[in-house]
């Protein structure tokens, strides 16, 4: 499709506001995962939100092992207590690399570009970048970690 130029700063309020659900699944959503995608991998990113791109929507791409899987109206059901502090940069936040702390596990619940509902458990990095893809839809930045 298309690699969209992807809107910076922290203090932007379409990364600042709470995307909207996913509530329609055909050639608009597939057209949006698509852009995800091509942006995701031309920017190198592990992961990118599609408030990144201007869409104040609950669908995201992100990195899991080899490949980008498409979340569509993601939400992390469960994490757990344990930890793990590293360092996180945002393509939304370019130069910018912060320590942040984050769950070495999670399970996720979210839907595919079809509508089915998925359920799927997370470690390491693919956790690590599905809860940073997910503060996005929730209008969270790195920058709101105080550590």
């Amino acid at each position: 499709m298309a690699s969209l130029p992807i809107i910076t700063g922290e203090g932007n309020v379409l990364l600042r506001a709470k995307a909207a659900k996913i509530t329609s699944f055909g050639k608009e959503l597939q057209k949006l995962i698509d852009n995800l995608l091509d942006t995701a991998h031309v920017a190198e990113g592990a992961g990118l939100a599609a408030p990144q791109i201007g869409i104040s929507k609950r669908v995201t791409v992100a990195r899991i092992g080899e490949d980008f899987l498409p979340l569509v109206n993601p939400e992390i059901i469960w994490q757990s207590d344990q930890m793990e502090l590293a360092e996180e940069g945002c393509l939304s936040l370019p130069n910018v690399w912060l320590q942040i702390p984050r769950s070495t596990t999670i399970i996720l619940h979210y839907q595919n570009e079809t509508g089915d509902e998925k359920e799927r458990k997370l470690e390491g990095f693919d956790a690590r970048v599905v809860q940073h893809e997910v503060d996005h839809l929730n209008g969270v930045l790195i920058v709101d970690y105080k550590i």
